[in-house]
């Protein structure tokens, strides 16, 4: 008999050491995605290059190359302080404790329910009146082996979906720090606007007194000096209208860098030049350099990971249990050797008939994942599009500022020549006013037109991914150690751990 105990758990414990080295479902691969061989809107111009081994493409602190110290400030207190960035690290590390709890089902449960019994039996019973107690101490131990990698699956994705909370990080950093200089750019062209406004209303004001000098001469009609004062009303309005622009992107900077909008004030500034060169790269490695599409590539893992969970609902289930303990009537014999008490035995669970619900939860499964795999491509389409998008940006900009450059100065020149004439009398202030209008509005294009290049180019940043690379994703094997231990702040610890 204890030949045959014995020989039946050891052939329950084969059946659980082979199982727990199958595991069900689908070999994972990263789904194909279409890469063109090049960029269509790189044309080798001054405004962009290629990437080379030597320049190493971008750095992380890519706001740098714009030189501008008060932005560096400020993008510096971007990761720190940004509660957005605060809020999806916390969700991050939410993520990694998923794979903690997942993990532990590779072990066993086990518990205890001591217990005190008295009983009192009456002198009605015919048995005599007595009092008994029983004292049980026993320990309960239930063990799930991994059948069919089961728990192997589970725990892979969750590892996948912490990997996708960690690419969603680092995305999230990259768009509030672009947008942060964004706005920065937008501030500071409205400080170049009122700058402009200012030398304007003072040349203005100027032609407004060389009016009323010229009517008390005589040589110029009251309309002038009215025309001359509606035109510097009209200045001064434009001049406190852009306050209020420069007001808006101060107060969402303050908010980006994590502070309240009376705590910080940007003192004046101007776009210093055209954005700088900007390393390309090949559109190959775009795939490795933008987070979001680390994270829809994860997520597609994480899909087909619960195919295989789904799957293994085809398959039975053994339990593992034994309960050892100790029981005795007097609490002092409670530890005793004659004392012991267990009870062991495994058992085995298996579905039959289910009228097709494991079948179509396999079925949904694999629509998820191809859903999801379509959702990776579209999202590398979409990558490629902003990055076509923005080189075509730059480019058109850039001639349109040669452009615009080229009529400002002939806007200026036309203005001079025209107050030549109308101090001469021999043309009306109205086509002095005509070209004052034309020379302003120029130079203000003119500044818009730098605006938007240093946004462009911070939206080509962007998305190439900001000097960002899938070797600073956490891997798998990193995430399963960490999520034992301390939890990191982010994954930039993560990474350092991964040796990166």
């Amino acid at each position: 008999m204890m030949r045959s105990r014995k020989t039946t758990w050891a052939a329950f414990a084969a059946c659980a050491f082979f199982c727990c080295s199958c595991t069900i479902g689908p070999k994972y691969q990263a789904p194909t995605a279409p890469v063109a061989p090049s960029f269509k809107e790189f044309r080798g111009n001054d405004e962009w290059k290629m990437a080379t081994p030597s320049d190493g493409a971008l750095k992380g602190q890519w706001w740098e190359m714009f030189g501008d110290p008060q932005l560096n400030r400020l993008e510096e207190m971007v990761s720190v302080n940004n509660q957005n960035i605060k809020q999806s690290e916390a969700q991050f590390r939410q993520a990694q404790t998923t794979i903690l709890a997942n993990r532990a089902n590779y072990y066993p449960t086990i518990g205890s329910t001591p217990s005190i019994t008295q009983t009192d039996v009456g002198k009605s019973t015919g048995r005599g009146f007595g009092t008994s107690q029983s004292f049980s101490l026993p320990v309960t131990t239930t063990w799930e082996p991994d059948l069919w990698g089961r728990v192997r699956l589970a725990v892979q994705n969750a590892v996948d979906n912490a990997q996708v909370n960690a690419a969603d990080l680092e995305n999230l950093r990259l768009s509030q720090e672009a947008l942060l200089a964004t706005d920065y750019f937008l501030l500071a062209a409205e400080d170049m606007q009122m700058a402009i406004l200012t030398d304007t209303i003072q040349a203005y004001e100027k032609n407004l007194q060389l009016t009323i000098n010229r009517f008390g001469g005589g040589v110029a009609s009251k309309s002038d000096i009215t025309l001359a004062q509606t035109q510097l009303d009209g200045a001064k309005a434009q001049f406190t209208d852009a306050h209020i622009a420069r007001a808006q992107y101060e107060h969402a900077i303050a908010v980006l860098t994590g502070q309240a909008p009376s705590a910080i004030e940007i003192a004046p500034t101007k776009i210093a030049a055209p954005p700088p060169p900007i390393p390309l790269g090949l559109p190959s490695t775009l795939l490795e350099r933008r987070p979001d599409i680390a994270a829809s590539e994860r997520q597609v893992a994480a899909a087909n990971a619960n195919i295989g969970i789904a799957q293994t609902a085809y398959y039975p289930t053994l339990t593992l249990s034994a309960t050892p303990g100790f029981l005795a009537t007097n609490l002092a014999n409670l530890f005793l050797y004659s004392a012991r008490t267990w009870s062991a035995g495994p058992s085995l669970s298996q579905t039959l008939f289910d009228f097709g619900r494991r079948g179509a939860a396999v079925a949904s499964a694999q629509a998820s994942y191809d859903a999801t795999a379509a959702s990776y491509r579209q999202t590398v389409l979409a990558a490629f599009q902003e990055v076509e998008d923005d080189l075509a940006s730059l480019r058109y900009l850039a001639e349109e500022a040669g452009q615009q450059k080229e009529a400002v100065t002939a806007a200026l020149l036309a203005l001079d020549l025209e107050n030549e004439r109308y101090k001469a009398g021999t043309d009306s202030y109205l086509n002095v006013i005509q070209t004052q209008t034309i020379a302003l509005s120029d130079q203000q294009t003119e500044v818009t037109i730098l605006q938007r290049r240093m946004t462009a180019a911070v939206d080509l940043i962007k998305a190439l991914g900001g000097g960002w690379d899938a070797s600073r994703l956490p891997s798998g094997d990193v995430m399963r150690k960490t999520s034992t231990q301390a939890v990191p702040a982010n994954t930039h610890e993560v990474a350092q751990a991964n040796g990166n």
